[in-house]
């Protein structure tokens, strides 16, 4: 736009000059021609008084299309600049101006009178030049506001989803604190009660109840710092494998004297044969959950973890002759952790499923199963 304005303004200029050379109002018209120039050229510049340089230029114009009628061509560029700068109102009337001068220029320049043709031209080409801006001005309106809004969905969409990580995140800490660190601190705490219950009677039992009590603790204080750098649990580090875990497991809870918990392995499982870190973690910290429910809740002498590898995937059972409950009436969560619904997230949260079948007098066995992708990739993925 602005080349087809100083195009339009030079050649006005030369057409002036070569039908009428330096005539009196020759200079008159070379000069505001260079004035014109110069404000059109000032428009970068003078940003926060566009209005007021509107009006200077178009006043200049008018006069020199008084002048010399030729000028009135560039009124086509000073029509955009008008309908870009202006309120719409204020521009239309603008618009209207221009046109009225461009005729009148036209009229004055035609040879034979009143030309119909020049007459009609520039208002309907103003019309039109107008339409189009206006037509592309809501098109760039609604453009925008369509930006704004994916803009701000995607503002929405990430605040939301920070939302959802930091729940997810909070579950996660909680079920890791329920499933080590509580677990841990009530198997203390039984140990200590029955040493204090028996200490004068029977100190060597008394005892050996603290000593046992000491190793959960240290055992625990190991689990709170792996908890900490987010690393796999204690029984699975240094390239310890499940059946190895579980058998630290049980042997934990054994020596605690609360049920007396037995491992058996099922299926082509050798000792080199290491599950996915994620499984192996899970399915531990499933059976510690388990095992803390039937250490508080279900009163019973004995346990079994039953681990079992299948081709496509791997079943953790854990069952005990407690008193058993009626799992379509069983709470959502016990009073003191997660309970059940913790233990069915861990396992969905791999794909997989957790099963309870009991029933009241009959002991519980609770099952966990976890889909692999086959042995190949799990043992690419063992750490």
């Amino acid at each position: 736009m602005h080349a087809a304005f100083f195009a339009l303004l030079v050649s006005s200029l030369v057409r002036f000059l070569l039908r009428h050379p330096w005539e009196d109002r020759g200079l008159w018209v070379v000069a505001l021609s260079a004035v014109l120039a110069l404000l059109y050229v000032l428009e970068p510049r003078i940003a926060r008084r566009r209005t007021v340089w509107l009006v200077a230029v178009v006043a200049v114009w008018m006069v020199l299309v008084v002048l010399a009628p030729s000028f009135a061509l560039c009124a086509v560029p000073l029509l955009y600049t008008g309908l870009r700068t202006l309120p719409p109102r204020a521009a239309l009337l603008l618009v209207a101006l221009l046109t009225v001068f461009v005729v009148a220029a036209l009229q004055k320049l035609a040879d034979d009178g009143v030309d119909p043709v020049l007459l009609a031209a520039p208002p309907a080409a103003a019309a039109i030049a107008t339409a189009v801006f206006v037509q592309a001005q809501r098109q760039a309106d609604r453009q925008r506001a369509l930006i704004d809004d994916l803009i701000r969905t995607r503002r929405e969409l990430a605040a939301t989803e920070r939302r959802e990580g930091t729940l997810a995140e909070r579950q996660r800490l909680s079920m890791e604190i329920h499933d080590t660190l509580a677990q841990g601190l009530s198997s203390q705490r039984m140990l200590l009660q029955a040493a204090e219950r028996t200490w004068d009677g029977d100190p060597a039992t008394a005892r050996r109840h603290v000593r046992t009590a000491a190793s959960i603790a240290e055992h625990n204080l190991a689990e709170a710092r792996r908890f900490v750098h987010d690393l796999a649990p204690a029984d699975l580090a240094g390239g310890g494998d499940l059946p190895q875990a579980l058998a630290a497991l049980a042997a934990r809870e054994t020596a605690s004297g609360g049920v007396e918990v037995r491992v058996h392995i099922e299926g082509a499982a050798g000792p080199g044969t290491l599950l996915p870190a994620p499984v192996a973690s899970a399915l531990l910290r499933i059976a510690q959950g388990a095992l803390a429910n039937v250490r508080e809740h279900a009163g019973a002498a004995t346990a079994a973890l039953t681990l079992t590898y299948l081709d496509d995937q791997v079943v953790l059972d854990v069952a005990d002759d407690g008193r058993g409950f009626a799992p379509a009436a069983a709470p959502a969560r016990d009073g003191r952790g997660h309970g059940l619904p913790a233990l069915r997230a861990r396992a969905a949260s791999l794909g997989g499923t957790l099963a309870v079948e009991s029933a009241p007098g009959e002991g519980t066995v609770l099952s966990a199963a976890i889909p692999l992708r086959g042995p190949a990739a799990a043992r690419e993925e063992a750490p």
